[in-house]
C-alpha cells in the first residue's frame, strides 16, 4: 500500500525558493509510489484570523474543510516554509490556527488540563529555509519556529516523529547550494521521510 503524503506550503510567493523544495519533494515521493496532495496556503480563500478565539466557532470555509480532509487522509505531513521573524509566515499562522481546530485536531477532556491527540500514527517533516546558518538559529537563538511547530503543534496533536530539514543562509545562497539542496530533498521524498 502506498504512502499517503500531504505537502503543506506556507511561502505567500510561489517564486520563492520554497515552491521548488515542494517540488523536487513531490517528485521524489511519486517516484516511489507514494500518493502526494499539495496544499498551497497561499491560494486557499480563508480568513486567516481564529475572530473568537475557541470561545466562539467561526465558520469553516470550503478551503479549510477541503484541507482538513486532506490532513485527515495523509500519513505523513511535510511542511515547507521560511523562517521570519523566528516563527512561520503570517499565512501559515492563521491556517495552522483555523484548520487544527478542537474536535478535529485534538480535544480537551471536560475538567482535565490534558487532552486527546486525534493525530497519532502520523509522521510528519519539516522543511524551511533561513537566512542564517542553521547552526546559528539552533544555537544562538534557540530554534523557536522549531519547538513552536514540532513540540507545540504536530506533538500536541499526536504526530510524535517529527523530522527537521533547515535550509540556509538563503539569502546569500548560490545556484550550486539552492540545486544541491533540491537534490537531496527529491531523495527525502523518495523515502518518504
Amino acid at each position: 500500500m502506498s504512502k499517503k503524503i500531504a505537502i503543506i506550503v506556507g511561502h505567500p510567493d510561489a517564486e520563492s525558493y520554497n515552491f521548488a523544495i515542494a517540488e523536487a519533494y513531490k517528485t521524489g515521493a511519486e517516484k516511489s509510489g507514494a500518493d502526494v496532495r499539495m496544499i498551497f496556503i497561499k491560494d486557499l480563500a480563508f480568513n486567516p484570523n481564529l475572530e473568537f478565539g475557541y470561545r466562539k466557532r467561526t465558520e469553516l470555509e470550503p478551503d479549510l474543510i477541503e484541507s482538513q480532509n486532506t490532513l485527515k487522509w495523509a500519513d505523513h505531513i511535510v511542511w515547507i516554509y521560511p523562517v521570519w521573524w523566528g516563527s512561520v509566515p503570517a499565512i501559515m499562522k492563521g491556517f495552522i490556527d483555523r484548520v487544527l481546530l478542537p474536535g478535529f485536531a485534538f480535544k480537551k477532556r471536560e475538567g482535565s488540563v490534558w487532552w486527546d491527540k486525534f493525530f497519532t500514527g502520523k509522521t510528519s517533516r519539516l522543511i524551511c529555509t533561513l537566512d542564517q546558518p542553521p547552526w546559528y538559529y539552533t544555537l544562538i537563538n534557540g530554534a523557536p519556529s522549531h519547538k513552536a511547530m514540532k513540540k507545540l503543534t504536530m506533538n500536541f496533536i499526536g504526530v510524535s516523529s517529527v523530522k527537521i530539514t533547515s535550509i540556509g543562509p538563503i539569502r546569500l545562497s548560490k545556484e550550486k547550494f539552492r540545486k544541491g539542496w533540491l537534490d537531496k530533498i527529491e531523495r527525502l521524498g523518495a523515502r518518504n521521510k
